[in-house]
């Protein structure tokens, strides 16, 4: 059974990756035929790298185990041996002599194979490849091509794809295309700079051109997406103006936008390009998501991690962009309840830390907390410790300095200082180097004074290295007092004079600290269940339900989530019980109480009760509430009794 919280690198493929020679890659030459008819691609990959060992004799690349290496060949077009390795999906090259250390090689690798989108994809799980009748798109973590140093070694690259006539290419790059010939033609793309170029769609028809905010944006939808092309236009050339507002000009201000298929990642990024699934596309646009991939033509493309444990200084600026763009259109209380969930999410993983992220599997729940959500939060704490001024030239100068290259946390920490003139080591060691987060403790004693009163206090935490500027909340008689604390270590003495007699007194009062108390306590234990239950390990999730309801026992979500669980493994006594309880609870969110009532509306009609059933779904209307269409689901089994859905026999 795959543990959740140590989804990490299998050993044997980890140990594989240490002993590989290690290689630069600078340039691809690609030229390729697709065939949507038979869902096949034929390639030949002219790859130059540079080998960073001396004396090395080997070098290997990843490529989709869907494809077969038929011939590699060296500059002056001798045969090179290789050997292919399936369970990492590599292919070594093995040459005649040692490699000299620092000097350009080029090899050309001829591969075939069928790409349907069925095969076993190198991210287990996630689609990144699928050629189909009517359109295809190849992406780069699919491996439709030999990568080396994923996500980390920047290159250039050209292409040539060759595609039935009828059918067009897109991909990053400056592009043309060959007169028809045979039935077939031909679209080249040029992309010159070391960024992720590579990734590429094939489509049928015209696109929607959409103008938004003076950013023109390529929509290419299909079926009932097509409705939302114009929509989505709109909002990246939106989400695009704001962004530069921030980051400063993009790589290339006009998009493309394609839709993927069912199975792909909701977004993907390259270089002039999105990729979106029709789960990400939605009934209605997803500002979120536009922003999230919109701003990886900066966070990724633009600048990326040296390696992939620099990769939050990607995934964490992305998931911030959507957190600032959502302040932009709804406001400061947008940003907090942002806030309050990246922080949550943020703590379900507590190990390892963010700067050994290249420990944890690609696209798993654990890596996104690590590199995306710890990132942002990283990013939102940073801007509380060195003010919004300071934050956004950080924000803005930082990718304008170091365009097209690789970049670590270092070299982030000392623009900090640079911009501040703080040096905030401690700030990247505590939130990047270290794992764990604090819980405060506040103990104080209040003195009258001649004029006022003093308050001498002590927070206690258990990080021994720990240390932040903390804000503190002094209620008083008269107005509200704040001071910023400096806590160092596992116990912080404190002196606060005040004129009005303290009432009470509030650590860190906005949250602005990734920390844990009694209330995160419970939302995370909720968010690890939820993960826990989306892939069926029902037993581990019920565990992390309960340590909730041990913190708060009236927690009405985790008693919902308990019943659902219940529900979908047929204990319906179980999940009536537990719907009970979150009615009795405290009805936090408020959506729990009406979606209890339509669930034991269910379990009463799968039991025969139709009176009962329908005593619950008109409790349900009655709150008015309409959180995902609870009341048109209310009014739907008011008419006519729920049935169970029959599993089918296998």
């Amino acid at each position: 059974m795959r543990k959740f919280w140590l989804v990490l690198v299998v050993a044997g493929v980890a140990l594989a990756q240490e002993r590989r020679p290690r290689i630069e890659v600078d340039s691809y030459l690609i030229e390729a035929e697709i065939s949507p008819a038979t869902q096949a691609l034929a390639a030949k990959a002219r790859v130059s790298f540079t080998p960073q060992d001396e004396g090395s004799t080997a070098a290997v690349f990843e490529l989709n185990n869907a494809l077969a290496v038929t011939q590699v060949e060296d500059a002056a077009g001798r045969s090179i041996t290789h050997s292919r390795f399936t369970q990492d999906y590599s292919v070594r090259l093995n040459f005649p002599e040692p490699l000299p250390k620092g000097v350009p090689v080029t090899v050309t690798i001829h591969y075939e194979g069928r790409l349907t989108g069925r095969e076993e994809s190198p991210i287990f799980g996630i689609k990144f490849a699928s050629i189909q009748n009517d359109y295809a798109f190849l992406l780069y973590p699919a491996r439709w091509f030999p990568v080396s140093g994923y996500s980390a070694d920047r290159f250039s690259a050209g292409l040539r794809i060759t595609v039935p006539e009828g059918y067009r290419v897109l991909a990053s790059g400056d592009g043309k295309a060959e007169p028809p010939s045979g039935g077939k033609q031909a679209f080249s793309f040029e992309y010159a700079r070391a960024s992720f170029p590579g990734s590429l769609a094939v489509v049928q028809g015209e696109p929607q051109r959409v103008l938004s905010e003076g950013v023109t944006t390529l929509v290419h939808f299909r079926g009932e997406q097509q409705k939302l092309a114009s929509a989505y236009g709109e909002e990246v050339g939106k989400v695009m103006a704001f962004l530069t507002s921030l980051y400063g000009l993009p790589p290339r201000a006009g998009l493309t936008v394609v839709q993927t298929e069912d199975g792909a990642p909701n977004g993907y990024a390259a270089p002039e390009m999105i990729f979106l699934s029709p789960a990400g596309i939605g009934q209605q646009v997803n500002p979120r998501l536009v922003a999230n991939q919109v701003s990886r033509q900066w966070w990724g493309m633009l600048l990326s991690g040296a390696t992939r444990n620099h990769i939050w200084l990607v995934n964490g600026p992305a998931r911030y962009s959507e957190m600032l763009y959502l302040e932009q259109v709804n406001g400061p209380a947008a940003l907090e309840a942002e806030a309050r969930d990246v922080y949550i999410d943020a703590l379900t993983v507590t190990d390892p830390p963010v700067m050994q992220a290249a420990r944890l599997e690609d696209y798993s729940p654990e890596f996104w907390a690590v590199t995306a959500s710890k990132g942002a939060a990283v990013l939102h704490m940073l801007r509380y410790v060195i003010g919004d001024e300071n934050f956004k030239k950080l924000l803005r100068e930082f990718p304008d300095k170091h365009p097209w290259s690789s970049v670590t946390t270092d070299d982030f920490s000392r623009a900090v200082q640079t911009i501040t003139g703080q040096n905030l080591g401690y700030f990247f060691l505590q939130w990047i180097e270290s794992s764990g987060a604090p819980e405060f403790k506040l103990d104080y004693v209040i003195y009258r004074r001649q004029q006022g009163f003093r308050v001498m206090g002590k927070v206690a935490q258990d990080l021994d290295t720990f240390r932040m500027p903390v804000e503190l909340k002094i209620e008083t008689e008269g107005n509200p007092e704040q001071q910023r604390v400096e806590v160092m270590g596992t116990s912080s003495e404190f002196v606060v004079d005040t004129f009005g007699r303290p009432k009470t007194m509030v650590l860190d009062p906005s949250h602005r600290v990734l920390r844990f108390d009694d209330q995160v306590r419970v939302a995370v234990a909720i968010r690890r269940g939820e993960m826990f239950a989306e892939i069926s390990e029902f037993n581990e999730a019920l565990r992390e339900y309960q340590k909730a309801l041990e913190v708060h026992r009236y927690s009405s979500l985790a008693h919902y989530r308990i019943a659902e669980v219940f529900f979908l493994q047929g204990n319906y006594q179980a999940a009536a019980n537990e719907f009970r309880e979150a009615l009795n609870g405290d009805l936090e969110p408020k959506w729990t109480e009406v979606w209890s009532h339509i669930n034991l509306g269910k379990i009463f009609d799968i039991t025969g009760q139709r009176e009962r059933a329908v005593n619950e779904y008109t409790q349900a209307v009655r709150t008015k509430d309409n959180t995902q269409g609870a009341q048109e689901e209310a009014a739907r089994y008011l008419k006519e009794p729920y049935e169970r859905k029959r599993q089918q026999r296998g």
